[in-house]
């Protein structure tokens, strides 16, 4: 009972974090000059470099993806693809529109997972599957447009950015399962935060674009390093020695509402009750998946 909340704790505590540092990172691009290319490249070099410390300092193989050629090709597509490609598209969408609006837009993902799966498979998706993409798709009808049909409640390019955060967060889980399996969360994690971050880095340039900060906004670049990204993940990924994936996936719906309730205490980003219905309805496809997998704990989802 006692390592159970070990491990609800820490499985809240990640999406928690997550969920704070894109409300910080919200204030970083509304009151200077920083680019979301740069503090995704830093973020990603900075926490990835700390959790491959992280594995050695636990005596983990973090070598023993390289001594696989194909292993080390899944992971660099991984790091490009999977990595790098939800860092940037959700600090893209927080920049162009709020930190609210990308996590809530980004937990479009498990829907896409139903889609993929289904039209992989050729099986006919079960009612609970159809009625999460109906809830998904109204809520996020109900999120851009906040009930006024004749205009949107975010920038057009910020929910783009949103949708392909959910897209990238669902190649985040779906790509890596065997490297995960085989290799471990940490080594893996580690090194394709580092080879994203390097990518991004400089593949857009974004070394040249260095911003000057004051003492305060280099604290918030760190909390969002240091807590946002290699706290919160280590504090999800060992929740899971203690407690069901499935259980921690339910939890991960703390990131949008914290983002969520963050933004709207300090940041004065506001909804109307339409928006909030569409939030809900998004957020609750994750309950409703893991009643369905409670429901019938021998059926794949």
């Amino acid at each position: 009972m006692q390592k159970k909340t070990v491990g609800l704790i820490l499985a809240s505590a990640g999406p928690f974090l997550w969920g704070s540092s894109g409300t910080v990172a919200q204030h970083l691009f509304d009151t200077t000059a920083i680019s979301p290319l740069w503090l995704v490249a830093v973020r990603m070099l900075v926490s990835g470099t700390l959790l491959i410390g992280y594995g050695v300092s636990r005596h983990l193989p973090v070598m023993a993806v390289f001594h696989h050629p194909q292993a080390t090709l899944k992971l660099i597509l991984f790091s490009l693809f999977g990595m790098a490609g939800v860092q940037l598209t959700y600090f893209m969408a927080i920049s162009t529109g709020n930190a609210a609006m990308a996590a809530i837009l980004q937990f479009l993902s498990p829907v896409m997972i139903i889609v993929y799966v289904t039209v992989t498979t050729w099986q006919a998706p079960s009612k609970v599957d159809v009625i999460s993409v109906i809830s998904a798709i109204i809520g996020t009808f109900l999120i851009v447009t906040e009930g006024q049909l004749h205009s949107l409640a975010l920038p057009v390019v910020a929910i783009v950015w949103g949708v392909l955060a959910a897209v990238g967060a669902t190649v985040y889980t779906l790509m890596p399962q065997r490297l995960l399996t085989g290799y471990g969360a940490t080594p893996i994690v580690g090194w394709s935060m580092l080879i994203g971050g390097a990518f991004v880095l400089v593949g857009t340039g974004a070394w040249r674009h260095a911003p000057e900060l004051t003492w305060t906004a280099w604290g918030q670049v760190g909390f969002v390093v240091i807590f946002g990204t290699m706290l919160a993940y280590l504090f999800f990924l060992q929740s899971l020695e203690f407690i069901l994936p499935t259980t921690a996936s339910v939890l991960g719906a703390i990131e949008p509402l914290s983002a969520t309730i963050l933004s709207v205490l300090f940041l004065h980003v506001s909804f109307n009750w339409v928006g909030l219905i569409g939030a809900l309805l998004i957020v609750g496809v994750t309950f409703l998946q893991f009643a369905a997998s409670r429901a019938n704990p021998f059926v794949p989802k």
